[in-house]
């Protein structure tokens, strides 16, 4: 099967080229399954009903979080029933949301987890702690299923830790949050694909996908100040996966921007 992983999509400069490409890609690479990471698609970060639906019409089979994933409180409005919009697993008990969702294509089935990492971003349950029970319950009850998971995370030792402590028994682990494309895509000695981040969908001319002028600022004046997201020229940051029995077979970085 042909998985195709959409970076963090910030702002409305990342939605117009994130749902530009989807679709494109889906047709010209005959992708099978999409994830996007949609969890700073809001003006405010988060993520709306509005935003989600638009997603899941541009060919979206699963929209993952992060750590902005309740900063709109809209999402308490639906997440309780749309499984395709998950947040991270490690969230505690009695949070709204599920973790994990599976993608059920018939022939070919994905099940995607969303997971936190703890160094500088979370103090959330640890992922190591947690994550071989939920994988023995999905190779339990979801046989034959790929597991695909977005890692969201800080600490690069995290993230390749983490990848090596699951080699074997994922597919895929991509990691997220840092807005920055690293050149790392890998697969691993048991056959689990890896990118330690997979960029942005957002405002090439920008900082992270904030207004440029606005992150000086900060900077120069060390005091608070109201971030709003990048606009114009934009990138589109992905990566497409082939997966074969359980493994990843190839893995190939998009880096795409368009002109000014």
């Amino acid at each position: 099967m042909k998985v195709l992983f959409v970076a963090d999509i910030v702002g409305s400069c990342g939605m117009d080229i994130a749902e530009k490409y989807i679709r494109r890609l889906k047709k010209a690479e005959k992708i099978d399954f999409v994830i996007a990471n949609g969890e700073n698609t809001a003006p405010k970060n988060g993520i709306n009903q509005e935003l989600y639906r638009r997603l899941i019409f541009a060919g979206c089979d699963c929209v993952t979080l992060g750590n902005h994933s309740f900063d709109n409180a809209e999402i308490l409005d639906f997440i309780d029933h749309t499984p395709e919009l998950i947040r991270p697993y490690n969230y505690p008990k009695g949070t709204p949301g599920g973790g994990w969702y599976l993608i059920d294509g018939g022939k070919n089935r994905l099940a995607v987890i969303s997971l936190m990492g703890n160094v500088y971003v979370s103090n959330l349950i640890s992922p190591f702690e947690i994550i071989d029970d939920l994988l023995a319950e999905i190779k339990k009850d979801a046989p034959n299923t790929a597991i695909f998971i977005d890692f969201h995370a800080e600490a690069t030792s995290e993230k390749i830790a983490f990848a090596h402590y699951i080699d074997g028994r994922a597919a895929a682990m991509i990691g997220t949050h840092t807005h920055v494309q690293t050149a790392d895509e890998k697969i691993l000695t048991h056959g689990l694909g890896y990118l330690t981040d997979c960029g942005m969908c957002g405002a090439y001319d920008s900082v992270l996908g904030v207004d440029k002028n606005l992150a000086i600022e900060r900077f120069l004046t060390q005091r608070p100040v109201r971030f709003a997201q990048g606009e114009g020229q934009a990138q589109f940051n992905a990566c497409i996966l082939e997966i074969e029995n359980g493994k990843t077979t190839s893995i190939k970085r998009l880096n795409i921007v368009e002109k000014a």
